[in-house]
């Protein structure tokens, strides 16, 4: 699985006009699912997002993770602070031509199946809720982003 997140002050996806999720301050994470991808992945992933140090401590410096930084909502429930939406363009390989090759990405129900375990593997390590796009669907996405921060993790690299 590969992942690229952005620290934001808010994000939003909607599909056809309707929002789907929408998030505070936290995490943007577009997902994209490779061939060969397993639950493990998935855990991982979701616990390494999770517990990533790129929020701002009171001196200043990114030493605060998902797990410490997560804001309230305003009925006292806890806010989701990821937003996950699925990008199967991410595995994309420019190396020949000038049409990507999207082979490397795995097919649809597979990645479907893997997206939502990473969703259900993320809410679980952050112990609130994780807003997701529309898997599949085209979504228009907005963010702010906060820093900029981006950075991108790869499940089979373990970095």
């Amino acid at each position: 699985m590969r992942a690229v997140l952005q620290r934001v002050s808010s994000a939003r996806v909607t599909v056809a006009g309707e929002t789907t999720g929408e998030i505070g301050p936290g995490l943007l994470v577009l997902l994209g699912v490779q061939a060969g991808d397993t639950e493990d992945d998935a855990r991982w992933l979701a616990g390494k997002l999770a517990a990533l140090r790129l929020f701002e401590d009171a001196a200043g410096k990114m030493n605060r993770s998902l797990l410490e930084a997560g804001p309230a909502a305003s009925d006292g429930a806890p806010a989701p602070t990821m937003l996950v939406v699925s990008q199967f363009t991410l595995l994309a390989s420019t190396r020949q031509g000038a049409r990507p090759s999207f082979s490397a990405a795995a097919p649809p129900e597979a990645a479907r199946l893997l997206y939502d375990c990473f969703v259900r593997q993320a809410g679980t390590a952050l112990g609130r809720p994780v807003a997701t796009g529309r898997f599949g669907a085209r979504m228009d996405v907005s963010l702010v982003n906060d820093g900029p921060v981006t950075l991108v993790v790869d499940s089979r690299l373990r970095e």
